[in-house]
């Protein structure tokens, strides 16, 4: 019996030492064929690619550019490394990858894998593309990085995939900035909101709800327009002329819908805007109904699981995104809220400050007030050119010293003493209790 427990012991520590010695890093170039070692190297590193054995893999890579520099490999090696990267996954493996595929186009910008390159790279950041309501760093990302291959590779066959991710990736960023307005609009902060709605219907025409965008926008317009009508301060002819023009601005936003977008969900009510506002109804061209119907029939409907499931998901749903149609290729067009209330404040008061690049809009805090010439200072306290500045007004959070510290001011005595009653009504004060309420604990 003690014999063969021994001899088990010595099994089991010979398998051991087998098994130890299978784990051993091997010298990558053992057991290739000499006649063509970089063939045999890259073969192996792509099947332990396969089998996802992906530190295996970039160290035969390495091993290969390292020694043979002249390989007809070097450039399938170079991809391959950044393609292990990827594979494997994650934040920092992807930053890798990428690192890896951008020195692949800077070093081999003509071959017919740069574009591939820079497709996954754009793809990294996809991946990573979050909610509209949460970080958008990584959309951003994305759409810089397909449009550089849209730009970069118009040849390419990944062109159509490229177009299609870079249409999803704007739908998203479109849904963060008419979320962001429509907060802002229903708070009545109305340049803000313009801004922002502006910036969306010009960057990102294929965005799903535009036809909402530019309806909100027109109802904006018309809302300055009645509280600019309402400004009696305001000189008779700048309140006429800041009213027409917001009101063009609002049929402007209308006719849009009607024309651009005429098998949208709010042509109707557009068209019944333009009727209250006693304006022309653009008939919208065939060429422009059969875009737009195309649009429309490309997107996707979600069920209402899907939907369901979709608030416990990370990454955003693009099933709404237009599947044709040419995506933006201009940055986004950011619009200031400031510059444009700074331009509409020039138009009152009159002074030469030139516009802003965008439309005008209308200050949140005049639209509350209703007093815009508040704003406006009196002539007599405008300061003549050459003139000396105004005293600095004194520092009221400096401590005041009495003019007499020998003498105790009138104010100060009965201050103490309206402390020193406060101290006896405090509330903190312990209190004796009486009769039943002695009972009370508390």
């Amino acid at each position: 019996m003690v014999r063969k427990i021994f001899i088990s012991a010595i099994l089991a520590c010979a398998l051991l030492a087998v098994s130890g010695c299978h784990h051993k890093t091997q010298n990558p170039l053992a057991n290739i064929d000499s006649k063509q070692p970089d063939k045999a190297l890259f073969d192996r590193a792509m099947d332990s690619m396969k089998h996802g054995h992906y530190q295996e893999s970039r160290t035969l890579l390495d091993t290969l550019i390292n020694t043979y520099p002249d390989s007809e490999y070097i450039a399938r090696a170079k991809l391959g490394i950044g393609d292990a990267w990827y594979n494997e996954g994650g934040t920092a493996a992807w930053q890798q990858a990428e690192m890896q595929y951008k020195d692949f186009q800077i070093f081999f910008p003509d071959l017919p894998e740069a574009s591939e390159a820079q497709l996954k790279v754009a793809f990294i950041h996809y991946r990573q593309m979050e909610k509209p309501d949460r970080d958008f760093a990584q959309a951003q990302r994305a759409a810089e990085e397909y449009k550089i291959l849209i730009s970069q590779y118009p040849q390419s066959p990944l062109l159509p995939e490229a177009k299609q991710r870079l249409r999803e990736v704007q739908e998203v960023l479109a849904e963060r900035q008419f979320r962001i307005a429509h907060f802002y609009y229903l708070r009545d902060n109305l340049a803000a909101s313009q801004a922002r709605l502006h910036s969306l219907i010009d960057s990102y025409p294929l965005y799903s709800s535009v036809d909402e965008a530019l309806f909100e926008l027109g109802q904006l317009y018309e809302k300055e327009a009645v509280a600019m009508r309402k400004q009696d301060k305001l000189n008779a002819a700048t309140r006429e002329k800041l009213t027409a023009d917001f009101e063009r601005e609002a049929i402007q936003a209308y006719s849009q819908v009607v024309s651009r977008y005429p098998a949208m969900p709010r042509v109707e009510d557009a068209k019944k805007r333009l009727v209250a506002m006693k304006a022309t109804v653009p008939v919208p061209t065939a060429e422009a109904i059969a875009t737009n119907k195309s649009e429309m029939q490309s997107r996707s409907d979600e069920r209402f699981s899907q939907r369901m499931l979709g608030n416990f998901r990370k990454h955003p749903s693009v099933a709404r995104a237009s599947k044709v149609g040419d995506p933006n290729m201009a940055d986004e067009e950011v619009r200031s809220a400031p510059a444009m209330v700074q331009s509409l404040n020039a138009q009152i008061l009159g002074t030469p400050v030139p516009p802003p690049s965008g439309k005008i809009g209308i200050d949140t805090a005049v639209g509350k007030t209703g007093d815009p010439g508040a704003s406006e200072a009196p002539p007599s306290s405008q300061s003549k050119e050459g003139a000396p500045p105004k005293p600095a007004p004194a520092q009221v959070n400096e401590l005041q010293k009495p003019a007499d510290p020998t003498a105790t001011p009138a104010a100060t005595q009965s201050g103490q003493s309206a402390k020193t009653d406060d101290k006896d009504d405090s509330s903190s004060k312990k209190k004796v209790k009486k009769g039943l309420r002695k009972l009370i604990p508390f």
